[in-house]
């Protein structure tokens, strides 16, 4: 069960997992502008435009990558992204919860998942996304069109952000609607949507759980 206690995304710091101590550190991806208020949760080169919505008030809030130190000698020479975080508003975690789609309701115990098949999870607004990229072949366009400023190129880049993460303005953007990406953790696969909420109801961040470290659960 997630509970404030064991949600460790924007929690930098030593962590126990299958009796390993890791670091976790927060690094910051700029920020995510959201005009409607509808976030999408994707894999941007799969499932853009087609993924998870939900909703938040409209604005541009900051994101942030928490990643983890998995190596043997904790020296940095194995890190994985643990969290992908979208922070709403200050304040203490009272209550982590499955976010919630205006779509469709969620039973009991149940979560939006992001899935993954090309190894990255992001954050873009859903609305955004229609209008501001292009018709045709986004991967040859777009992703993989051998310039600098493809999105793989991007995220390769350490001089962009950070390698494995991207900023990336939506190619037919007018006022900067952008998408913000990171590599998921252990690779492809389903990958919860979290939301982290006040004692007042009021959501704080909303997060893709990339299930690096949590609590241990068979399911």
């Amino acid at each position: 069960m997630i509970s404030p206690e064991n949600f460790r995304a924007l929690r930098p710091g030593p962590v126990e997992v299958d009796r390993r101590t890791w670091t976790l550190t927060v690094h910051e991806l700029g920020v995510l502008r959201v005009p409607s208020g509808r976030l999408e949760a994707c894999d941007p080169f799969v499932t853009l435009g087609a993924a998870p919505v939900f909703d938040v008030p409209p604005g541009d809030y900051p994101v942030h990558v928490t990643v983890a130190d998995v190596s043997e000698a904790q020296d940095g020479s194995h890190l994985r992204e643990a969290f992908l975080s979208l922070h709403l508003a200050d304040g203490e975690v009272a209550r982590v919860e499955a976010a919630t789609s205006p779509d469709e309701a969620l039973g009991e115990d149940e979560f939006w998942m992001v899935g993954v098949d090309a190894g990255t999870v992001a954050f873009v607004d859903a609305e955004a996304v229609r209008t501001g990229m292009p018709a045709g072949d986004w991967y040859e366009d777009v992703f993989d069109n051998g310039r600098d400023d493809s999105w793989f190129a991007l995220m390769d880049s350490p001089d962009h952000v950070r390698e494995g993460c991207a900023n990336i303005v939506l190619p037919l953007a007018t006022q900067g609607e952008n998408v913000v990406l990171a590599h998921s953790g252990w690779g492809d696969g389903a990958y919860p949507v979290v939301r982290t909420v006040d004692a007042d109801g009021r959501t704080l961040g909303v997060h893709i759980d990339l299930l690096v470290v949590g609590p241990e659960s068979d399911d």
